[in-house]
């Protein structure tokens, strides 16, 4: 299956690939960066957790990109279109390394991966699932012109209440105009 590779001014956003692993892992056990999206990961639980991510690829025809620091060529996260058996709708989500917090990786990557969204998939709406102490990913979520619409709980084993935060392809699109 061909998956896409998108680009923003400094982005690329590519599936997951092996070489993507040491810097998952490290995302993946680093407390603080890990702390809303499943919690502190081992490296067999961030194995898991890319290999699941990348499959969803082949499964569903979507699923998170990798993100690569143009300048750098460096992984600093994965962000993108959501949607495991459960899920509370069609969601782009996003998680970045801690290093690279603050400089509008999540925001940038997250308009492009919304507008894949929206054009290559066909969605209504995209959400944004955010537990209510995620203040960071409130901010990336006002930014991307988003407000809560409905709340709900994650399915298992997360089990986590949160705000869907979201917006229309509608008001996606009259708000990019």
């Amino acid at each position: 299956m061909q998956t896409p590779t998108l680009e923003t001014e400094r982005l690329i956003l590519r599936a997951p690939a092996q070489e993507d692993f040491e810097a998952w892992a490290d995302f993946c056990a680093d407390e603080e960066a890990a702390r809303f999206i499943g919690g502190r990961q081992d490296r067999i639980g961030a194995w898991r957790i890319m290999c699941v991510m990348a499959g969803a690829w082949t499964v569903r025809g979507f699923s998170m990109f990798s993100v690569i620091e143009k300048a750098t060529s460096r992984w600093v996260g994965r962000l993108g279109p959501w949607q495991p058996e459960g899920w509370p709708g069609t969601e782009v989500g996003w998680g970045i390394v801690r290093d690279a917090w603050g400089k509008g990786y999540a925001t940038e990557g997250a308009t492009a991966a919304i507008d894949w969204a929206f054009d290559a998939l066909g969605w209504d709406e995209v959400i944004h699932t955010i537990e209510p102490a995620n203040v960071n990913s409130q901010k990336v979520a006002e930014r991307l012109g988003s407000r809560i619409l409905r709340q709900a709980v994650l399915p298992a084993p997360m089990n986590v209440a949160v705000d869907c935060w979201g917006q229309s392809r509608a008001e996606w699109l009259a708000r990019r105009r």
